[in-house]
């Protein structure tokens, strides 16, 4: 339509009734912004204009393992053994348990001495 003459462009809109070459490009009525508003991020280790080296702009370097603050369970006092340690029963050392009867004792064959 744009490369239509003007005397052609005038005859086709009135046998059309209506301005074609109105909204040739703005055809769209719902046209989003050209400026939308700025990002609202949280600061990050990436933000810093300077000493933002590529090798220290990972976050997980920045991270640390949880700092216990407060333990569940009782500590035990530190020093002397309580006198309630001194009357327990000595344990040895156990075997492990193992499930089932125990595998017979393999034995060499008496008939082939040299194995």
């Amino acid at each position: 339509m744009a490369t239509a003459t003007k005397f052609i462009q005038k005859l086709r809109n009135f046998l059309a009734g209506r301005d074609l070459q109105e909204k040739l490009q703005l055809r769209y009525t719902e046209l989003s912004k050209r400026t939308p508003p700025p990002p609202k991020l949280p600061v990050g280790p990436s933000h810093k204009f300077a000493n933002n080296y590529y090798c220290t702009r990972d976050g997980r370097r920045e991270a640390y393992p949880p700092i216990v603050v407060m333990s569940p369970q009782k500590a035990l006092p530190s020093g002397a053994p309580s006198a309630s340690s001194e009357t327990s029963v000595t344990t040895s050392a156990k075997e492990p348990v193992i499930p089932g009867l125990p595998p017979p004792k393999w034995e060499l064959s008496k008939d082939e001495p040299y194995l």
